[in-house]
């Protein structure tokens, strides 16, 4: 077994709490837009993969996402209506995020895989996500504008997570906790 170091659990942890922070009003405004303009809401969907996108780029290491998911879907339970299963949704997300990178087991870090998993997450959700929505009584316009709607909510929440790592990693944060060259 691989030792990990504190100040990468740490960082993990940093970015977890951080990150469920920022869900907490996310998660309670999509709670309402989904029950009165569900169209509305979905343009909030990239705000979930945020952390996910922040750990990965800041620590190139496998599964820093998805221990940032983890985190930030424990932080949110107090403040969700959801219980548990706000966790399961956070790791969802992050795995999406953590996609481009597993599918090639994590030999490169570049920016264009963190766009690959926005890509899936954008395409994935509303598939996953068909009968919640009742996108199958849309029409096949409307149906298209919510792909593009969740697509571009999920590449700028990228976008604004790659910012975030590197305005993090200009300050110094985590330099220690970053994966090594091998």
């Amino acid at each position: 077994m691989r030792r990990v170091s504190t100040s990468y659990l740490l960082t993990c942890a940093a970015l977890g709490v951080a990150g469920g922070l920022l869900l907490a009003p996310a998660n309670w405004l999509s709670t309402v837009l989904y029950a009165t303009v569900p169209f509305v809401g979905i343009a909030l969907a990239g705000l979930w993969l945020l952390p996910a996108v922040v750990g990965l780029r800041l620590l190139q290491r496998p599964g820093a996402g998805l221990l940032v998911g983890l985190i930030s879907g424990l932080v949110l339970i107090p403040f969700s209506g959801y219980g548990f299963s706000t966790v399961a949704t956070n790791v969802f997300w992050a795995f999406f995020a953590e996609v481009g990178f597993l599918v090639v087991l994590y030999r490169f870090w570049t920016v264009w895989q963190h766009y690959a998993g926005a890509a899936a997450a954008g395409i994935g959700y509303p598939l996953l996500a068909w009968a919640a929505y009742d996108l199958g009584s849309m029409t096949v316009p409307v149906q298209i504008l919510f792909f593009a709607v969740n697509l571009a909510s999920c590449l700028a929440g990228t976008a604004l997570g790659i910012g975030i790592a590197a305005a993090l990693r200009r300050t110094g944060v985590a330099r220690s906790a970053r994966r090594r060259p091998a």
